[in-house]
């Protein structure tokens, strides 16, 4: 997303839309953006240098760490926030630093019930329906053995 600096008037302006998911480069078997990346942002200039802050979203697949089943989420950086020497440039590219926000928004052990809507299957026992058994305490099993 390329902000052009002389369109901007002193007050700011708002800009809402959407960016190919491609700016992401989330081309894995494990994560893969489904939508285009949706922004809205307000940009301003301060002192020679580009503010911009605002919402920056897309929805992603995600391979479930447990069960390995594909499932989709959102992912959202809410409080998007940057600011941008401008150094004499007539343009500033936000694309770097989007990507940055929602590449920080992503899980690092993504599961299937992350939103509490589902149960992941991988959390069941294979022969029933029933939660598998919390661990035992493996220590204490030990301090019992007689040796």
């Amino acid at each position: 997303m390329k902000v052009h600096v002389l369109q901007i008037p002193p007050d700011g302006k708002h800009y809402e839309g959407e960016e190919s998911s491609d700016v992401l480069e989330l081309h894995s078997e494990q994560v893969r953006a489904v939508s285009p990346l949706a922004y809205s942002l307000e940009v301003g200039l301060s002192e020679g240098g580009l503010w911009a802050r605002g919402k920056v979203s897309v929805q992603v697949e995600c391979e479930c760490v447990r069960c390995l089943e594909k499932f989709r989420r959102p992912l959202e950086a809410p409080e998007f926030a940057v600011q941008v020497e401008l150094e004499g440039k007539e343009s500033v590219d936000l694309t770097e630093y989007l990507r940055e926000d929602i590449l920080l928004a992503l899980p690092a052990h993504p599961t299937c019930d992350w939103n509490g809507k589902k149960a992941c299957k991988a959390s069941f026992s294979a022969a029933s329906d029933e939660p598998l058994a919390e661990p035992k305490d493996t220590w204490k099993e030990l301090d019992n053995l007689q040796l």
